[in-house]
């Protein structure tokens, strides 16, 4: 870890983030990006930042068990996980920006709500647009602006008043790319043609505020800054000023829009 805000996740949350984050904020966003990919029987597949592989798997499941997937992150306990639930299928461990294959290996290159994290994002989607095939297609999927997701923009400013602007911003991470002419002017300068964007529709589910907190202390990066003490302090002051967001049932639910990006190589 750094002084500057990553999102990077420890070893040791991986399997928590499989088991938990993937279902409240991941698996739903699987189909649109999928969809909007094109991806189909026999094509040849590179999941960039694959975390714990939620969309090479269903990538694999909706071609049929055809094709050929590969998934990548640089988090080695992401990959440890994506081995441990579906060994059949191959996963490495590298960076973005120096991914270790030949120019045009793929028909499909896609990753979900992981540019946000690359070191260099410039270089990243440089890399991902080389090793498309001309006439296959590269999707990226990013999170909206902060704004446009009210119960993640409570819970930076909960952290922040309790924590300072230190452990707050990590939660700005992953809204870093939400603005569309950015998005899109980064595209345009890694050599990107054709852009499409599309802005798709979502809800961040949670069994519980205890739940949406639980996740963003032990499958996050606040853990480690926090302790187990800040971690009870977030607890209740979440259920003190967050109640907007619970559901009839007890449950979280609130808005959290998508970017998705698509383009296809000449």
């Amino acid at each position: 870890m750094t002084d500057e805000p990553s999102g990077q996740l420890t070893s040791e949350a991986a399997d928590y983030y499989e088991k938990h984050f993937v279902p409240a904020l991941f698996k739903e966003r699987t189909g649109a990006l999928l969809e909007c990919a094109k991806v189909s029987a026999r094509d040849t597949v590179l999941d960039v930042g694959c975390g714990t592989g939620v969309n090479a798997r269903e990538a694999r499941r909706r071609m049929c068990q055809t094709g050929t997937i590969t998934g990548i992150d640089l988090n080695e306990g992401m990959i440890r996980t994506a081995r441990r639930v579906a060994p059949e299928l191959d996963w490495q461990v590298g960076p973005a920006e120096f991914l270790p294959f030949d120019d045009a290996s793929f028909d499909q290159v896609i990753s979900q709500f992981a540019l946000m994290f690359f070191d260099d994002k410039k270089r990243g989607l440089a890399e991902m647009w080389r090793v498309t095939k001309p006439g296959g297609c590269l999707t990226v999927a990013v999170w909206d602006k902060l704004e446009h997701t009210p119960g993640y923009a409570a819970m930076v400013e909960l952290d922040a008043r309790l924590f300072g602007d230190h452990v707050a911003n990590e939660l700005l991470v992953p809204y870093s790319l939400g603005d569309k002419d950015t998005l899109r002017a980064l595209f345009t300068d890694a050599g990107i043609t054709g852009v499409s964007l599309t802005t798709v529709d979502g809800l961040a589910r949670f069994a519980s505020i205890k739940a949406w907190v639980d996740l963003d202390v032990e499958g996050w990066t606040l853990g480690e800054m926090i302790g187990q003490e800040g971690h009870a302090r977030l607890l209740q002051a979440a259920r003190d000023e967050l109640q907007q967001f619970m559901q009839a049932d007890g449950s979280v639910a609130f808005s959290s829009p998508s970017h998705l990006i698509t383009a296809t190589k000449p």
